[in-house]
């Protein structure tokens, strides 16, 4: 099975400080993560009007203060770009308005996000698919109406684009009981976007076939942000990159019999050995034969072949019972 595609989410875990976006990339690279994505979206459109947050991490925030403080500036882009082509590995980023769409296209931007919070602006998921770039979408809270709209939407755009869901629960952080991976298996060309900070999730929607994984990274929890309750540390990232990669390694094909790896331990199997010394044309009976380790003799299934045959040698006791030892 092929290892999905594993992504680091920066998002505001920058902190406001283009130095620490710069060793995101590197820690992502050096996690073995795939790609590095950003968000990106105009800082004047994003959230029109006064609304105070409730129910989630970040209750009693004004959400017009809270995006601004998570906003990525434009003009690090370019020097994100070129700080993940050095270090080698992909960069691309949420987009969530056609003047971000626009920006980054202008900056060769190699694939493009839509968040679970915009599943529902198909006009944008439609102009992300007229460029022709892969798109990744969220499914967070989407019902199964709205992920169709959304294929829909983005095939309106260019027929062939390459659409991969990501199976999102949207809580903050989420809980392993609340991923519901089961559904990874009927929406097709389908991932994960995992908000839990274990690796559990990640690794079972490996086993199901994920071919995308998308978590949160940060340098240190205890830095603080707005996402850092549900964010992962670099040696926890890379450990959930190589346990994902372990089991896509592991789900193999469908095989029956030893791999070369288990030849060495057929010797332990267990086989027939004579369990009392017999002259030649003696009668077998069950009494004379024990079934026992190691493999040296015939094996047990062949056991009804050697009663009341006569013995063509002299046997020993704990001599392996060949079927050349009976006539």
């Amino acid at each position: 099975m092929r290892a999905p595609y594993i992504v680091a989410e920066v998002s505001c875990n920058h902190l406001g400080s283009l130095d620490r976006a710069l060793a995101l990339i590197a820690a992502a690279a050096a996690a073995d993560a795939d790609a590095v994505k950003f968000q990106c979206w105009a800082d004047d459109k994003m959230v029109l009007g006064d609304y105070t947050i409730a129910g989630t991490v970040w209750a009693g925030q004004d959400m017009r203060a809270l995006y601004a403080e998570a906003w990525t500036p434009w003009d690090w882009f370019p020097k994100l770009f070129f700080h993940a082509r050095r270090v080698g590995i992909e960069c691309f980023a949420s987009v969530f308005d056609h003047e971000s769409l626009a920006f980054l296209e202008g900056l060769n931007c190699p694939r493009y996000k839509i968040a679970s919070f915009e599943i529902v602006d198909l006009p944008l998921i439609e102009a992300v698919a007229k460029t022709g770039k892969p798109i990744v979408i969220s499914t967070g809270m989407a019902t199964w109406d709205e992920m169709v709209q959304a294929r829909a939407a983005a095939r309106r755009g260019y027929e062939y684009v390459d659409v991969t869901l990501l199976k999102c629960t949207s809580a903050y952080p989420a809980t392993a009981a609340s991923a519901n991976l089961a559904t990874i298996e009927v929406i097709g060309s389908a991932g994960v976007s995992d908000h839990t900070l274990g690796l559990a999730v990640p690794v079972a929607a490996t086993a199901l076939g994920a071919t995308m994984i998308e978590k949160h990274l940060t340098l240190s929890r205890s830095d603080g942000g707005p996402d850092a309750a549900f964010s992962s540390e670099p040696h926890e990232f890379k450990a959930m990159v190589d346990a994902c990669r372990e089991a896509a390694l592991s789900i193999g094909e469908v095989r029956y019999g030893p791999t070369e790896s288990e030849l060495p331990s057929l010797q332990f199997r267990r086989s027939l050995y004579w369990a009392e010394p017999l002259a030649p044309g003696s009668y077998v009976q069950r009494r004379h034969l024990r079934i026992a380790r190691p493999a040296l003799g015939a094996a047990p299934a062949d056991l009804s072949k050697f009663i009341n045959r006569r013995t063509t040698r002299e046997v020993a006791y704990g001599d392996p019972a060949q079927l050349s030892d009976v006539d």
